[in-house]
């Protein structure tokens, strides 16, 4: 919105500043954080204050958490939505396609996992909303972002995937792109939903990838970058700096919070919307196998759960001594903290090598 101040500038004065993405992701970012500062407290109190008994422990979880989390009020991810949201209508260009896209597709699964968190404290049980009914609606909105993607793609890039390294390569899905960016969204938010299970160690990460998406699409949508790093141009990507600037700032708001030991959990509101959102981050900028990479530690921690199912339905055993994968290194005496900062440090490694994939052929 504030984008418009720019029609003010004569070419030379301040209001000339409006025009460019990195001042108003400068913005974005600030007025996200101080956002988190000023209301995260507020938002605290009254979780408390309507739900005393906090997020439901899972009885099957490890006990340090029924012992330590018990009482901690969930559905902070609210505050980190709102900053977010906030920022990016302020700052970003409202007439660009992929904002609205990106924006509408956190907003709705944020949507989904407040109801399944609501769900959760309001009956004082683990069971929230069916994992098959939050799927199905997660699956609606991921093809219809797909969908939309498609259209607003330039025509030679509408229904291809892209390849990092091997950049001349396209593979043409035509409309199996729908389905795929169903699988990439939906699996990025389920992915993320499944790492927020010790205090700081989702929202980190997705402050990592986020960061790293977000060079990339303001990268992807400018031409004369394109040409040098040798990447398929996507016009318009660049808006999406703004939004992740503003996800960085009100992840960071959060994260005052939510540092050990947590006063509050982003619950599922929270990582399912960050997820969704580096999702359809991905699927805008044509760089859904990156996603791969700098979100692998989101992908080490479904794989563990995949293969922990699989294979004690097979065998009666178990691979790891709890799914998903964090559990597993807490139940061998890791200190939360370490797991915390470890899984913190091997995602910035992976968003460094999914940079790194920019210029690599």
């Amino acid at each position: 919105m504030l984008y418009w101040l720019n029609e003010l500038s004569d070419g030379g004065d301040f209001f000339n500043l409006f025009r460019y993405i990195t001042f108003r992701a400068g913005g974005a970012f600030f007025t996200a954080l101080v956002f988190g500062f000023v209301f995260g407290r507020p938002l605290i109190n009254l979780l408390r204050k309507k739900y005393q008994n906090g997020q439901p422990i899972r009885e099957d979880g490890p006990q340090s958490h029924i012992e330590t989390k018990a009482g901690t009020p969930t559905m902070g991810g609210l505050l980190i939505l709102a900053a977010l949201t906030l920022s990016t209508l302020l700052w970003a260009r409202l007439d660009n396609p992929y904002v609205w896209l990106v924006l509408l597709v956190t907003v709705a699964f944020g949507a989904i996992g407040f109801v399944d968190d609501y769900a959760k404290v309001s009956r004082n049980s683990t069971a929230g909303v069916s994992g098959k009914v939050r799927f199905g609606l997660g699956l609606v909105i991921a093809a219809i972002a797909g969908g939309v993607a498609m259209y607003v793609h330039p025509a030679d890039l509408s229904g291809q995937l892209a390849f990092p390294v091997f950049k001349e390569l396209l593979l043409n899905m035509g409309y199996v792109f729908i389905p795929f960016s169903m699988i990439v969204i939906v699996g990025s938010a389920n992915a993320v939903n499944l790492t927020d299970g010790l205090d700081g160690l989702a929202i980190m990460p997705v402050m990592i990838a986020a960061a790293t998406l977000g060079v990339i699409a303001y990268a992807v949508g400018r031409v004369d970058f394109t040409e040098y790093l040798d990447v398929h141009y996507v016009p318009g990507t660049g808006e999406l700096l703004i939004f992740t600037a503003g996800l960085i700032g009100g992840g960071l708001g959060f994260l005052w919070y939510n540092a050990p030991p947590a006063a509050v959990f982003m619950g599922d509101t929270g990582s399912l919307a960050l997820g969704g959102a580096l999702g359809a981050i991905a699927v805008c900028t044509k760089h859904e196998i990156v996603l791969a990479i700098v979100g692998g530690l989101f992908v080490a921690e479904a794989l563990s759960v995949i293969i922990q199912v699989l294979y004690f339905k097979r065998t009666g055993k178990r691979v790891f001594l709890m799914a998903p994968i964090h559990h597993h290194f807490e139940k061998r005496g890791w200190a939360e903290p370490q797991i915390v900062i470890r899984f913190w440090i091997i995602s910035l490694i992976l968003a460094l090598i999914g940079l790194a994939t920019l210029k690599l052929r």
